[in-house]
């Protein structure tokens, strides 16, 4: 056993997170290299990420290749139809789904990988995923938080192949109200790997080629049961606001040759329900019966942010109500649908949350409005599912086996927290590097150095704006924007000059590209025919009143 397992291999439940000191440093941002493949190695080395796995941990994954998988004492499941659902591009299935009808009830069967099965606390690979905490996902590479023989292979819930799985049963009414849930470990037998483009057909009315009419008929029952869970969340105060994701796209050599927005269709709606209520029930199970976990804890926004918002939409000629109210939170943003600054109305509002984090003592998602929430679902790419698995595994053994010390849990949910904030900034800058390079090849081109952008904030030096086409950001300090003093109105936080022309967030302009800065990772803008050249010559000073 290593310096970190006789550290910390004598507690209860897994391994505790090694000391600080492992973060990287708060110093500029390396200069990339002139070839785009070698990106992710600087990002890699800056924020100090994982390379390859410790050769313990790659010994202890080649003996557990060889693993038999057994039924033993599991609920066998395999002659149930069960299926997953996930991207084209997806290499490990960690979730899966089946539905059954009993009565005018409808009992939802969410099927998670065993992980915990294969992953013995204190051992080499947990310890290892301990200290990772969570898989961490660039575009064309993934560092995983397990080794591949288990993330692609033993705990991969592969069709066709027998699969240890920990199951979670939950009854619904006809309403889709939860009325009962259980738990049970289990042996499952996928029978077919979907899509999500499959299961959206499918959803459609659709019947794709070598799907069965079981398969057809799990998917509908299961996304009927979806809405309703879906409807049931929004009118509990969810926040209701689709924000398409964006997927970079890259060429063989590392180049960013442009976006693929992928909006929340009902297929994704139907997975995100499914595995939303999973991580209900299992965290509801164990919080109301006096077992203290890893929550995932997403607190109301402070006053003081939903005041700063309701400035902010107004200069945007949004009317606001008393939003505090989380009823008349969910009609007004039921009323900003269709309105045409939709995606900047929905990134302000997300400004003005709090950050979910995982926490020892608070439980509570306001997002998803949810009175009882943790992670469950993914045990493959996070640690703190895996804690969750053991600690459900225990309880249904003996409930006071399942309880963890204080001081464990306040210890894993710093290192989650912490590893989760670095494995996000990690990927922003390396799609960040992407979009930086897409400019810079555009700033050889004076066409090609045009672009139309939104102002997203307005600030007393200047107004951020946003490249919706490539989703890049960027300043357009005050010397810039007119030809006299402009002035901040700190009321509606616009921005105004005294000759009449004003700025608030929303206004569509055009701008091209003045500076490019890696090392602090900036980019300045400036707007087109805004400011001549005249003007600058006589350099004359510019800023607020």
């Amino acid at each position: 056993m290593g310096r970190f397992g006789k550290r910390y291999g004598h507690r209860k439940g897994g391994s505790l997170p090694p000391k600080k000191g492992d973060s990287p440093e708060k110093t500029f941002f390396p200069e990339p290299t002139d070839r785009p493949a070698e990106d992710i190695e600087t990002v890699i080395s800056y924020y100090r990420l994982p390379r390859e796995f410790p050769e313990e941990v790659l010994t202890e994954a080649a003996e557990l290749k060889n693993c038999r998988v057994q039924k033993g004492d599991r609920l066998d499941l395999r002659k149930t139809y069960i299926f997953t659902c996930d991207p084209v591009t997806a290499r490990d299935y960690d979730d899966a789904l089946s539905i059954r009808k009993v009565g005018k009830k409808l009992i939802l069967g969410v099927h998670i990988a065993d992980v915990s099965h294969y992953v013995r606390p204190h051992s080499a690979i947990d310890r290892e995923a301990a200290k990772r905490s969570t898989s961490i996902y660039f575009p064309g590479k993934v560092i995983p938080m397990l080794p591949k023989e288990l993330s692609n292979g033993l705990c991969s819930l592969v069709p066709g192949e027998d699969r240890l799985a920990f199951s979670v049963f939950m009854t619904f009414d006809a309403e889709g109200k939860m009325v009962a849930r259980s738990f049970a470990k289990s042996i499952i037998r996928s029978r077919d790997r979907l899509t999500y483009e499959q299961v959206m057909s499918i959803i459609s009315g659709g019947a794709p080629e070598g799907v069965s009419k079981t398969a057809l008929r799990t998917i509908r029952q299961i996304s009927d049961l979806a809405q309703k869970l879906r409807k049931i969340r929004f009118e509990d105060g969810a926040l209701d606001l689709d924000i398409p994701e964006a997927e970079v796209m890259l060429d063989p050599y590392g180049e960013m040759q442009g976006l693929n927005l992928r909006t929340s269709d009902e297929s994704h709606q139907m997975i995100e329900e499914c595995m939303v209520a999973a991580n209900e029930a299992v965290a509801k199970e164990l919080w109301t019966k006096g077992v203290r976990i890893l929550a995932r804890l997403h607190e109301p926004a402070d006053p003081e942010k939903i005041q700063f918002l309701r400035e902010e939409l107004r200069g945007m000629g949004v009317k606001v109500g008393a939003i505090e109210n989380p009823n008349v939170f969910r009609v007004f943003l039921q009323s900003i649908k269709s309105h045409p600054l939709y995606s900047h109305i929905a990134v302000s509002i997300l400004r003005s949350m709090k950050k979910a984090v995982y926490s020892p003592d608070t439980i509570g998602h306001a997002g998803l409005a949810k009175r009882y929430y943790a992670h469950f679902t993914s045990p493959i790419r996070r640690y703190p599912d895996l804690t969750l698995h053991r600690q459900l595994a225990d309880f249904l053994i003996k409930p006071l086996k399942a309880r963890r010390t204080p001081a464990q849990l306040a210890a894993w949910a710093e290192h989650a927290n912490e590893m989760e904030e670095r494995a996000t900034e990690a990927e922003r800058a390396l799609v960040e590097i992407k979009k930086y390079r897409l400019l810079e090849a555009g700033m050889v081109s004076r066409a090609g150095n045009e672009y139309s952008a939104v102002v997203t904030s307005c600030t007393p030096f200047g107004c951020f704006v946003e490249i919706p086409e490539i989703a890049v950001s960027g300043l357009i300090h005050i010397s810039h924007l007119a030809n006299d003093f402009v002035r901040y109105n700190e009321s509606d936080h616009t921005l105004s000059a005294s000759h009449g022309r004003s700025w608030k967030v929303g206004d569509p302009i055009r701008v091209k590209v003045e500076t490019i800065d890696y090392r602090q990772r900036r980019v300045d803008f400036l707007p087109i025919s805004e400011v001549t050249d005249k003007f600058h010559r006589k350099g004359r000073k510019y800023g607020t009143r």
